[in-house]
This record gives structure tokens, sequence and C-alpha cells, in this order.
């Protein structure tokens, strides 16, 4: 197939888009394959429609051969299944909540277990009826609060969602684990460098829980590597401290602390004045971090205050203390909530905690016997030497502290710390939306069973920005073959008819070998405005009738690579050569 440029509906920018803050982002739009319409919100130009469908795909292939069946739900959808798993008031204010004439609630759908949950209910009853995996790929929706990036973090977005059905958890796992292999597939495909990591379920529930992230540094997601450790730092657990007896410890002891209302303040205070803890000099990390957060969980009518305590080394990481928390949601405490309960800030302590009623969440490493320099709970005045078990309870721990490089991991190995882009995710759901939908399945024995679940979820438009942001260059962008839109970018730069009717000839012979031909036939446009655009489009081969056609050659620019000079009657030979077996799956409609 041949598009000519002369009548693609497409524009090129030279200069980057004022709101674009990452590179996919700038050349996605810069190379016309997407246009703004509102925060989060993209036209898919036919440049990127053409790629987006190549990525559909190849997705489409490797859900297909491993059995899954695919479908199409709606994307607007009544309310009354997400009550059902208490999803309506769960997702907050990220969901899109609207009303139809007749004033029955309705939603956008942000994901869809709770339809595939219902379908196989109402059409499936027996034994012989599974193991089954169905699958999607559609539009979903999510009011983001801050949509950034492009494509990246949108409001619209096309996913790949995946559930199997089984009657046995080892049928689970066995699902779980073809849909892992197959992921490793398509991202293997497409040639994205991504790191399969450890996940938290999140408001999914379910059991085993893992991402895959594509490694960039303007990835949000945080992800830590140790040997044959990988996860996302949600997910990373803190190795607990080592518990003593508290009733061997010296006693606590008040001191004023003026002007040390920071760690780095207290330390220096706690130095100067020759304090110690357990016989050495005091650091950051002997000191306890109090934070006062608000919890509102999704159904409660009022948030609840919380303290939550650190070591002062560390700071709180939100994204962890959120994911600790899910489904509720997370906010600093206000003035007012410190007023309320007669506390100090910058001076809040464990004991105060508990004299005010509010409950205490500990870092793994606040464990009994362990000592401490804490807030007095009054202006001006830290504790010395408050001993976890003897002067305050410790009775539920949370994962909330950052992560850092060179803290150990589970498996005894030091950690390093990457950034990532969340690509997809799989859960082992168990029996959370079947026993919500009460889908009671006849076994063999004709006895009544639950069937477990698993979800499977691919980010298809995600994945074309993650390839743009790990195939450029300060040209533009440098796509693979299995993703371009066009497999050859063919270019007329020598003047006279001679040179566009080789331009045409060779068009043609490229599409009779059922290579896709971006032709660039503009009249009246520039050599130089033609190499342009061919290197912010991207495509993996360029060809060129120029200067060297003058000899019966052609240039050959691999994308991102080496410029070769091939003979006019061999360079349909070379390029069916270059690309070999990696053609691009055809898009679908």
């Amino acid at each position: 197939m041949i598009t000519r440029m002369s009548t693609l509906f497409l524009r090129t920018l030279r200069e980057d888009p004022a709101d674009a803050e990452v590179i996919s982002h700038k050349l996605l739009v810069r190379a016309g394959y997407i246009r703004r319409v509102a925060p989060g919100i993209y036209t898919w130009l036919p440049l990127g429609l053409k790629a987006l469908r190549r990525l559909e795909g190849i997705v489409r292939e490797e859900m297909d051969a491993i059995g899954g069946q695919e479908l199409l739900f709606p994307a607007l959808l009544p309310r009354e299944p997400y009550e059902a798993t208490d999803r309506w008031q769960e997702y907050g204010d990220n969901l899109f909540r609207l009303k139809d004439r007749k004033n029955a609630d309705l939603l956008l759908g942000p994901t869809h277990e709770e339809m595939f949950a219902t379908a196989v209910k109402d059409m499936f009853g027996s034994y012989k009826d599974f193991p089954v995996t169905l699958y999607q790929i559609q539009t979903k929706y999510r009011d983001e609060e801050r949509p950034r990036a492009g494509i990246l973090r949108g409001r619209e977005f096309l996913m790949k969602d995946s559930y199997s059905f089984d009657l046995t958890d080892d049928g689970l796992e066995a699902a779980y684990q073809r849909h892992r292999d197959a992921y490793r597939r398509i991202f293997d495909r497409v040639g994205i460098d991504y790191a399969i990591c450890q996940a938290t379920s999140g408001a999914m529930g379910g059991s085993a829980s893992e991402e895959f992230l594509a490694i960039s540094p303007n990835g949000e997601d945080t992800f830590v590597s140790a040997g044959d450790y990988t996860a996302n730092v949600e997910a990373v657990t803190t190795k607990p401290g080592e518990e003593t007896d508290p009733n061997q410890r010296p006693d606590a002891e008040e001191f004023e602390t003026p002007q040390a209302a920071t760690i780095d303040a207290l330390v220096q205070w706690a130095q100067s004045e020759g304090v110690e803890i357990d016989g050495h000099a005091v650091s950051a990390a002997d000191t306890l971090k109090t934070l006062l957060v608000r919890i509102q969980q999704p159904a409660a009518d009022k948030p609840e205050l919380v303290g939550v305590l650190i070591p002062g080394d560390r700071d709180v990481d939100m994204k962890r203390l959120e994911a600790a928390l899910e489904p509720a949601t997370v906010s600093l405490a206000e003035p007012k909530d410190f007023a309320e309960h007669d506390l100090v800030r910058g001076y809040v302590g464990p004991r105060g905690l508990a004299e005010a009623g509010i409950r205490t969440l500990a870092d793994p490493r606040v464990v009994r016997g362990t000592t401490w320099i804490a807030g007095a709970d009054k202006k001006n005045h830290h504790v010395v030497g408050l001993v976890a078990g003897r002067d305050f309870a410790v009775t539920e721990t949370i994962e909330a502290a950052e992560v850092k490089d060179g803290d150990i991991a589970p498996n005894g190995e030091v950690l390093s710390i990457q950034r990532g882009i969340e690509l997809g995710h799989i859960f082992q759901l168990g029996r959370k939306y079947t026993e919500a939908f009460n889908v009671n399945i006849l076994d063999e024995n004709g006895k009544q069973v639950v069937p477990t679940m698993g979800s499977y979820g691919i980010g298809v438009s995600r994945m074309l920005a993650v390839l743009a942001e790990q195939n450029h260059d300060d040209k533009g962008l440098c796509w693979p073959t299995s993703a371009a839109p066009y497999q050859v970018h063919v270019a007329v730069a020598a003047k006279g008819e001679e040179a566009q009717q080789a331009g045409d000839r060779l068009a043609s012979s490229l599409s009779d070998h059922g290579i896709d031909v971006l032709y660039d036939d503009r009249a009246k446009v520039s050599p130089g405005v033609r190499f342009k655009d061919a290197e912010l489009l991207g495509m993996p081969l360029i060809a060129v009738v120029g200067r060297a056609y003058a000899d019966g050659k052609m240039e050959l620019r691999i994308r991102g690579g080496e410029t070769v000079e091939v003979a006019e009657e061999e360079i349909v030979a070379k390029i069916i050569q270059l690309l070999g077996n990696d053609r691009p799956v055809q898009p679908t409609v």
C-alpha cells in the first residue's frame, strides 16, 4: 500500500507544544500523530491511528494464541454492578459519573471486571464450559486529577483487558502464567525495554500481582531491583528492626530543644549537647518522625485522623502510604486537626497521639525495644530515649517510608532504584468478583462451586508513547518496524521528471512486495523540508532519490543508523533483506 504525503491529513511542527513535558508528548504532537482536544484527551490522527492499530494487532495475535476470545463491552455502564463490588464508592473522583434522562446513574467504564463476571454468570453454568479466557480492546475513562505527559496519562485511553475463569486455583495459576508469557512476547516483539516487578493489587484485590514497567527516566513509577528481586516501590517490604527487652533501657528524659522543629536541627542539637542513643552519637535514623494524615474510606462520612511514625532519616512516600491504605484516599492533616486534639505541630510524638486517642501506624523498623528521640508534644521540647513497647505501643505497622538506593532487599541483596512506565498489570483476583455476583457453577459431582478469576491489562495507547520515549533521537522518532505506520518512507530530493518517475517506480515496486510505503510526492517542497519531515516521522527505512541518482544509485537511510548507497535495480531486494521477517501486523479496523 502506498500513502502519498500530498494527500495525507498531516501537519508537522518545528517547535515543541507549550504544554508538553516529556519527549513522547513533544514528538507525537510535532510529527502529527496526535492532536490535543482538552486536558488528557487526544485525537488520533491518521499516522497515530495506523501505529496504534499495529500494536493492537500484535496484542490481538498473542491473546488469540493463548486461547483468548475477543468480545466488546459498552463503555457506558449502569451503576448497579459497581455498587455490588463497592467500586462505585471506591473509585471516588476518578470515576466519570452521569445520569440519563430518567435520572438513572451511569458511568464511563474505567475497567470491566464486573461486566466479565456477570457475562460468565449469565451464559455458563456447567464445569464443561471451563476454563475460559475472554478479552477486549477498548477505550477506558478515568478522571485523572492531573492528566499529563500526553497519552502517557490521559483521561481516555485504549486498553486490552482480559479475564480468565477457572474452577480451581491450579487452573488460575496456569492461566496467569500463560498471560505472563504472552505479555513477554508482546513487549519483546515491539522491542520495549521493560522489567517485570512484584506489585500491590490495590483496589483490584486478589493475591499474586505483577507489573510490566517500561524503563524510562520519565516514568511515574519507581521500582527497585536487587539480583533476582524486582518490585514496584509500593510493594517493597522493609526488613523489621530487631526486638529487644524494653525494660533494659534507661528511662526517657525530656529536654528543651529550642529551634529544633526539623529533623536536621534536632540532630544538630543532640550532637552539640553530647546526647547519645544506645551508646552512639545521634543521627537522623535515631529520631522518630510523626506525620499526621487524614484517611478517607470510600463509604465513611468523614475522614479518620491517623499518625504515621517513621525513622527521621526517611521521608514518607505518599504513593507507598496510599497503596498500603487503598481503597482509602490520604491527605495531610489540616491546622484545625492539630488544634482540635491539642497537638503542637512539629513536636508531635507517639505519647501525644495515644493521649488524643489517635490510631498510630508505625514503620516496621519501629519495633519493641527500639529507642528514639521524638516530639514531647509541646513546643521546643523533645523526649530522648523513648522506647517502643515501654513508653508507647506499636500495634499496627505500615510500609510508608521512602525506599533508598543501598537499602537491603528481602533477598538480602542491595537495592538499586529505577524509574518506569506501567505498561501492563496482571492479577490473580481469586473469587472477589464471582462471589459478589453469586457466580455458581455445577461441578462434575453436581455440587456448586465458585469460579476463580485472573485479570490482565495492557495499556495499548500507552505502549505507543513508551515506544516514542525509548526510540527517538534529536531529529525525531525512530519507530521499530513492528509498530511503524509504514515500513519505508520514499522521498524524491533530486529535481527533474526522471527522478520523480524513479520515486514512483520504487514506491510501486515496494507496495507490490507487500511493503507499506509513505511516499513524499509533495510538489514545491524543498529537499531540506522533506528530509526533516522524514526524520521527524520516524519510519524505519528512508529511501531517497537524490544526487546519487545521476549515477543510478539511491540512498537508503536506516533511521537512527547508517546510510548506504544502493543501485536502483538492487534497492528493493536490499529493503526486503533489511526488513527480513520483521514485518508488522497489518492494522485491523
